[in-house]
């Protein structure tokens, strides 16, 4: 998992692998509640999905590209482009169906 801001996310994103954006606050209860369902895909899924995280609160400029009005927003890209936009806390076989199908779609 890698913590980004505004400045840095061009250069996370640009990456071969599907990538799973964490649009989060650390005052949102349900951003906490799916951290370690995060943690969790970022082990399963190494070396084929990067998760990026991102504090809406100190970076303003990503939470409005991605539209997120709700938090958590989840957006799953692939080469830079948004695929699936997940919003609110969803339990990890949830998520990791929509990774599964993202990644189908990929190849």
């Amino acid at each position: 998992m890698v913590p980004v801001t505004d400045a840095e996310l061009a250069a996370a994103l640009d990456t071969g692998h599907l990538v799973l954006l964490d649009l989060w606050a650390p005052w949102c209860a349900p951003c906490r509640q799916v951290a370690p369902v995060l943690v969790s895909l970022a082990n399963r899924y190494a070396g084929r999905v990067k998760v990026v995280k991102v504090d809406v609160d100190q970076n303003p400029r990503t939470a409005t590209q991605f539209d997120a009005r709700s938090i958590p927003t989840l957006v799953l890209l692939h080469r830079g482009t948004t695929v699936r936009t997940i919003v609110g806390a969803q339990p990890e076989p949830v998520l990791a169906g929509a990774i599964d199908a993202a990644l189908a779609s990929a190849h």
